[in-house]
C-alpha cells in the first residue's frame, strides 16, 4: 500500500484496543472474534497486563495476524487508563474503540456504528449493549430514545460501558486524555459537557459479556468457580456468590436505563450529595480502578 492510499484509508479507519489479563479462556474466544468482525480498515492494538503464561500464550497465537497493528506487554497490571491513553495518543484512525477480553460484540457492530457516526456529526461515543433482553425495561428505554439523521436512533446516555463502543477521534481531540484519577464514565461525562451526544445504538447491538453468569460462555458455573476467579468489583462490594453477581448485573442494567440526562446531576453539589459517578462506576465496570 502506498503512503497516499494508506492516508486515504485512515480517513475512515478504526483503531481498537484489547487489554488482556489473566483470562485465557475468554481471550481464546474474544480475540479471534474481534479479528473476524474487524473491517478491512480496522487495526487491532493489543496490550497484555501481567505475567499469566496461559493468557500470554493465547495472545501470542494471534499476535502476528494481519489485523494486529501493535502489541505491548506490561509485566505489572497497568489497569485500563494507561493502555487506553496509549491507543488514543499513538493511533491515527478516525475512530477509536476498546473491546474487553471478556466481550463478544455483534458481528456487524463496527459498520453499523461507523455509519451512524458518519451520518450524525455530533455523536461522540456510541456503544453496543451488554445486558440480556430480560434486563431491558421498555418503559425506561422509551423515555430516553432519540432519532437522528440517516434513520439512526440512540438510547441517549451520557456514558457507555468501556467495551464495544465506537468513539470519534474529534471527541478525543477536544476532550483530551483520561485524567490520572478519572474513570471512562467520568471522561464520557466530560465529553458530554462539551456537547458530544453519547449513548447506546438502538435497536440494541448485543455484546456478549462473558463475565455475566447468564452468558453461555461464562466461566462462573458454581459459587466455587466464582470465588476462585472473582472480579475486583465483586470483591470491593462483598459479592461472594453467582446469584449475587447476577443480581449486580441486573442492577447495572437498571442504573443505565434510569440514569438522568440532566448533566447537573453529575457535578457540583448534586454529585457530592448522591455520589453519582462513584456509584455508576461501581455498578458498571467490573474492573480495576483507572
Amino acid at each position: 500500500m502506498t503512503e497516499h492510499s494508506e492516508g486515504v484509508s485512515r480517513q475512515r479507519g478504526i483503531d481498537i484496543l484489547m487489554i488482556t489479563y489473566d483470562r485465557p479462556e475468554y481471550v481464546r474466544l474474544s480475540l479471534p472474534h474481534l479479528l473476524e468482525t474487524a473491517t478491512t480498515d480496522t487495526r487491532i492494538w493489543l496490550w497484555h497486563n501481567g505475567t499469566d503464561q496461559p493468557t500470554l500464550e493465547a495472545v501470542e497465537e494471534f499476535r502476528h495476524h494481519p489485523r494486529v497493528h501493535r502489541f505491548h506487554h506490561s509485566p505489572t497490571n497497568a489497569g485500563l487508563r494507561e493502555p487506553t491513553n496509549w491507543l488514543w495518543a499513538e493511533s491515527d484512525g478516525a475512530y477509536v474503540s476498546k473491546v474487553d477480553d471478556d466481550c463478544l460484540p455483534d458481528k456487524d457492530w463496527l459498520e453499523t456504528l461507523r455509519r451512524a457516526h458518519e451520518d450524525v456529526p455530533e455523536f461522540g461515543v456510541i456503544g453496543t449493549w451488554r445486558f440480556p433482553a430480560e434486563d431491558v425495561d421498555d418503559a425506561l428505554v422509551t423515555k430516553k430514545l432519540a432519532d437522528y439523521a440517516g434513520g439512526h436512533r440512540l438510547m441517549r446516555n451520557h456514558w457507555v460501558q468501556g467495551s464495544g463502543y465506537l468513539l470519534k477521534r474529534a471527541a478525543v481531540t477536544q476532550t483530551g486524555p483520561i485524567g490520572p484519577t478519572e474513570s471512562f464514565t467520568a471522561w464520557c461525562l466530560r465529553s458530554a459537557r462539551l456537547g458530544w451526544v453519547n449513548g447506546w445504538y438502538h435497536p440494541f447491538l448485543p455484546e456478549d459479556h462473558m463475565d455475566d453468569p447468564r452468558s453461555p460462555h461464562t466461566i462462573y458455573h458454581t459459587d466455587a468457580d466464582f470465588m476462585a476467579r472473582r472480579p475486583l468489583s465483586a470483591k470491593n462490594t462483598g459479592v461472594t456468590t453467582v446469584a449475587q453477581w447476577t443480581e449486580q448485573m441486573r442492577h447495572s442494567a437498571k442504573v443505565v436505563q434510569a440514569a438522568s440526562l440532566d448533566l447537573r446531576e453529575y457535578g457540583g453539589w448534586r454529585a457530592r450529595r448522591r455520589g453519582a459517578v462513584r456509584r455508576i462506576r461501581r455498578a458498571l465496570t467490573g474492573r480495576a480502578p483507572w
